[in-house]
């Protein structure tokens, strides 16, 4: 495994003359679960919290939006992620399309990975927080794997995540702690640095996946 460094560095080189389509491939996703939420959102700042029967109704709408976010939201995100691989790897730079042909591609598959993890990290994060993000790091790489191994089934895909990430859980916190300067940097620009920082992390996590992925292969191929 190589160091943060490296991995960030790679991003850099990767994202360079590509900035442009990758904050608009943020902005295709922010948009996308925006017009999910939004009449929800519109509906509950609306309602009379002594309504009965409107309460009734945004049951129901909270309902479709839990759905939206699973059968949009979540194949978007599979389609995202492996944007920036595909820019990583191969220097194509069509985000959107990527991110579009891609996640809805083998779109129930994505979403199947992306529900039974989002149930996994939930469940796991009702034994307190700290379980919760150890799984979420254990997982972190089923996304990338719902794509590079579409023969497998979601739950494989999770425990072939789980197989990579063994002894490189703290190596990917430490990764995402190393973006913490800008995080905060995002927040005192009224969000606005999020689109640039997103593509630069998830960039950086695609080449820290490429070196798990390559360590699990040549162990799996000596067994």
């Amino acid at each position: 495994m190589r160091d943060n460094t490296a991995y960030k560095n790679e991003a850099l080189a990767a994202l360079k003359g590509n900035w442009a389509p990758s904050v608009l491939a943020i902005i295709v996703y922010v948009v996308a679960v925006m017009l999910v939420i939004a009449p929800f959102e519109v509906k509950f700042f609306l309602t009379d919290p002594t309504d009965l029967s409107a309460a009734k109704s945004m049951s129901v709408l909270l309902g479709f939006y839990v759905i939206g976010i699973f059968l949009i939201a979540g194949p978007l995100l599979v389609g995202l992620v492996n944007a920036f691989k595909v820019l990583l790897l191969s220097g194509d730079n069509k985000l959107v399309s990527n991110e579009l042909k891609i996640g809805f591609g083998n779109w129930w598959h994505h979403v199947w990975g992306y529900l039974l993890k989002s149930v996994l990290v939930f469940l796991w994060s009702l034994l307190f927080i700290i379980p919760g993000i150890i799984k979420s790091l254990a997982y972190a790489m089923t996304n990338y794997i719902l794509v590079d191994y579409p023969e497998l089934s979601a739950s494989t895909a999770i425990d072939l995540s789980c197989e990579m990430m063994k002894g490189h859980k703290y190596d990917l916190f430490y990764l995402y702690l190393s973006f913490a300067g800008w995080f905060f940097l995002s927040i005192f620009t009224l969000g606005i640095g999020f689109f640039w920082l997103i593509p630069y992390a998830q960039t950086a996590q695609v080449s820290f996946y490429q070196d798990v992925k390559a360590e699990w292969e040549s162990r799996h191929s000596m067994n």
